[in-house]
């Protein structure tokens, strides 16, 4: 993994102010602790995908660092307040990250498997697909009688 302050500090565009190298080595700790804890030795990942997501992860952290943000507005005697939601607190990383992690998922509800792997039953044979019974026959008479042409 290359991740380091100075690729942090490139990434934002800026030099970290004082305590914020220490910072940034910490948040980039955690970041490779999730990744770890969920999909396990982040060493035999794709490098240059864990990088991005460390860096996109850390970089979104120093951004957006708090829960919450609170602004108020006064204009003589009448003031208001709103608070917004901008960051999670700590290190996130977000869904469209761990997909590019690890991108043997494929997205799908299910996968069908249409090799005949049933004897006599056609390919096309609802028993091929999965179903308790059959469509052409095979279970009847040993060999396809419907559905042959």
């Amino acid at each position: 993994m290359a991740v380091t302050t100075d690729t942090i500090a490139t990434a934002l565009g800026r030099d970290p102010a004082d305590g914020e190298e220490a910072q940034w080595t910490l948040w980039i700790a955690d970041a490779l602790l999730l990744i770890e804890a969920r999909l396990g030795d982040p060493a035999e990942l794709d490098q240059a995908r864990l990088d991005y997501v460390v860096r996109e992860a850390v970089v979104s952290h120093v951004r957006n660092p708090e829960d919450a943000t609170n602004v108020s507005w006064s204009i003589g005697d009448v003031s208001t307040s709103k608070q917004y939601r901008s960051g999670r607190g700590r290190v996130t990383i977000i869904d469209e990250w761990w997909a590019l992690l690890s991108p043997a998922d494929d997205g799908g509800a299910f996968t069908i498997d249409t090799v005949n792997t049933t004897g006599a039953h056609l390919p096309w044979c609802d028993y091929t697909f999965g179903a308790l019974s059959c469509s052409c026959g095979a279970t009847i008479a040993g060999y396809p009688i419907y559905e042959l042409s």
